[in-house]
C-alpha cells in the first residue's frame, strides 16, 4: 500500500491535532474529553469494534458479553462517561445496596444471608447487615467491625501501604480465615482480581475505604440491563461521531515518532497520521512497543506490571432456575452468578453467567472439565435446577483481563504525562489509585486529556466537574 500522509489538523487550526491509539474505555474517554474541547481526534482500534475488554459477541441468538461487569455509586468517572454516551437509563444503579450472599454449605435456614446498608452516616449503615450476617460468628463480626475501622484511619497517600500485602494486614487485625472468605475477599476479588494474600494494602484500602466506608450509598451496584457492546460500543461510536471524532477500526498503529516539524507520526498500514498530540491507550505491553527512546525515565518497569485472568462460565438452562438479578457464593468455586437472560435476548428459559476471577488455576482448563465441576455447583446452589435441561454451556477467558495488583505494583503504574511532548498514557493499568475497573479507565483517559488540553491551552472546564468528583 503506499504511504499516505494525513494531517489530523483542520483548517485554521494549526495546533490540536490528537491521535488516540486504542478504543477502549480509557481511549474512548479521552477521544471524548479532547473533541469537546475543539480538538480534531482521529480514534484507531486494532480490533474490528470498540470497547476494549467489556465487549459483546453473537452466539446465535444470543448477545453474549465476554464477561459480567458492574460498577459502584462511587464510580463517578464512569457515571460521567455513561451520561456522555447518553447510556444511564441503560446500567442503572441499585436503590440501596444489596447483595445476597449463599452459603452452599450452610445449615438450612442459614443458607443465605445479605450484605445491605441503611440510609445511616457511615459506618453505621452496614451496623444492622453485618450484626444480621449468618455466615460470620459473633465473635467475627465484632472483629469485622474493628478491622473495618482500623481500615478507615489508613492514609490512602502513604506508598508504604502499596508494599504490605492485604492479607498479612488482614491477619493482623484478628481476620478469620472464614472472615476473610465470607466477607473481604467476597468483595475484594471481584474487585481487585486477587485474593487478600495477593493484593496490595493501599489497592485494598481504597476499595473498602471509597466504596464501603465514605458515603452510604457508594457500593451500591450498577450493571447493564442491555449487551456491554450496546453501550461501550454502538452508543460510544454515536457519541464520538456526534462530536467529530474520526474513529477507525481494524486499524493498529505499528510506530510512533517525532518528525522534522516537532509533531508526531502515527504509522498505521496504508497511512501516516500527524498529529501535536498522542494518547497511548493500550495495554502496557504494548504501549511499551510503541513509546518512543526517552519517553520515560524506565520503560521497562511496565513489563514488570502483571496480568491476572478472569473466566465467566455461561449456562442456558431450558427454565428459570433464578429468581434473583444476582448473588455471590460461599463454600463453592462458584464466585458470583447474574442472571443474563433480559440482556442477552433469551426468549426461553434461563442464562446464567459466572464471573470467576483470579483464576489463574482454571483459565486453560478445557470445557468439558468445567462442565464436570461448575454444574454440579450450581445444583448445590440453586435447588431449581436439579433436573432442569442445560441447552448451551461455554466459557470466555480473559487470560489477560487485568493487572495484577500485587503489592509494590504502585511504583510501576506511570502517570498520564511522559517526558515526550505531546504524548500521553491511558489505561486501567496507569496511576488512577484504582484496581483495574471500568471506573479506572474512564479516570485514566479523563487524566489523559486533561494533561493534553493543559499543555495545548485549551478549556479544560467540561472536565472539572468529573476531576473534582472523582477526586
Amino acid at each position: 500500500m503506499s504511504d499516505v500522509t494525513q494531517s489530523a489538523d483542520t483548517p485554521g487550526r494549526p495546533e490540536g491535532a490528537a491521535v488516540v491509539v486504542g478504543g477502549g474505555l480509557a481511549g474512548i474517554t479521552a477521544a471524548l474529553a479532547l473533541a469537546d474541547a475543539g480538538v480534531r481526534v482521529t480514534l484507531l482500534e486494532g480490533r474490528p469494534r470498540l470497547g476494549g475488554l467489556a465487549f459483546s459477541f453473537q452466539r446465535g441468538d444470543l448477545t453474549v458479553d465476554n464477561g459480567q461487569h458492574v460498577y459502584l455509586r462511587c464510580c463517578t468517572a464512569y457515571r460521567w462517561f455513561l451520561d456522555r454516551v447518553d447510556a444511564t437509563s441503560l446500567a442503572p444503579l441499585q436503590d440501596r445496596l444489596d447483595v445476597p450472599v449463599l452459603d452452599a454449605e450452610g445449615k438450612p435456614g442459614r443458607r443465605l444471608g445479605r450484605l445491605g446498608r441503611t440510609a445511616l452516616p457511615v459506618p453505621l449503615h452496614l451496623a444492622r447487615s453485618l450484626a444480621t450476617y449468618p455466615h460470620l460468628s459473633l465473635a467475627e463480626r465484632a472483629k469485622v467491625g474493628r478491622a473495618a475501622l482500623a481500615l478507615k484511619g489508613l492514609d490512602l497517600a502513604d506508598p508504604a501501604l502499596d508494599a504490605q500485602n492485604f492479607g498479612s494486614w488482614l491477619a493482623e487485625h484478628g481476620q478469620s480465615r472464614r472472615a476473610v472468605e465470607a466477607l473481604w475477599d467476597l468483595v475484594g476479588v471481584a474487585t481487585l482480581n486477587a485474593v487478600a494474600q495477593d493484593a496490595s494494602l493501599g489497592l485494598a484500602a481504597m476499595v473498602f475505604k471509597t466504596g464501603l466506608l465514605s458515603d452510604p450509598g457508594a457500593a451500591d451496584i450498577g450493571w447493564a440491563r442491555v449487551p456491554l457492546g450496546e453501550l461501550h460500543d454502538t452508543l460510544a461510536r454515536k457519541a464520538l461521531d456526534s462530536a467529530g471524532v474520526r474513529t477507525e477500526v481494524r486499524t493498529r498503529v505499528t510506530s510512533i515518532s517525532l518528525n522534522e516539524n516537532g509533531r508526531w507520526d502515527v504509522q498505521v498500514p496504508g497511512e501516516r497520521i500527524e498529529a501535536d498530540t498522542v494518547v497511548l491507550a493500550v495495554p502496557q505491553r504494548e504501549t511499551h512497543d510503541l513509546l518512543p527512546e526517552g519517553a520515560l525515565d524506565a520503560p521497562e518497569r511496565l513489563l514488570e506490571i502483571g496480568t491476572a485472568p478472569i473466566l465467566n462460565v455461561h449456562v442456558v438452562y431450558d427454565r428459570k432456575v433464578l429468581d434473583k438479578p444476582f448473588f455471590a457464593a460461599l463454600g463453592s468455586p462458584v464466585q458470583w452468578v447474574f442472571d443474563r437472560t433480559e440482556a442477552s435476548g433469551l426468549r426461553e428459559g434461563q442464562y446464567v453467567a459466572l464471573s470467576q476471577s483470579a483464576a489463574q488455576e482454571e483459565i486453560d482448563t478445557p470445557v468439558a472439565d468445567l462442565r464436570e465441576r461448575y454444574l454440579p455447583e450450581l445444583e448445590r446452589l440453586l435447588p431449581a435446577t436439579r433436573g432442569a435441561g442445560v441447552k448451551d454451556f461455554f466459557v470466555t477467558r480473559e487470560r489477560t483481563a487485568t493487572f495484577a495488583p500485587t503489592p509494590g505494583v504502585g511504583r510501576l503504574r506511570p502517570g498520564a504525562r511522559t517526558k515526550a511532548p505531546g504524548l500521553y498514557l491511558a489505561g486501567a493499568w496507569t496511576a488512577t489509585g484504582w484496581p483495574a475497573t471500568m471506573e479506572g479507565a474512564v479516570r485514566s483517559g479523563v487524566s489523559a486529556a486533561g494533561a493534553a488540553l493543559g499543555a495545548l491551552g485549551r478549556p479544560r472546564d467540561h472536565l472539572l466537574g468529573v476531576f473534582e468528583e472523582a477526586a
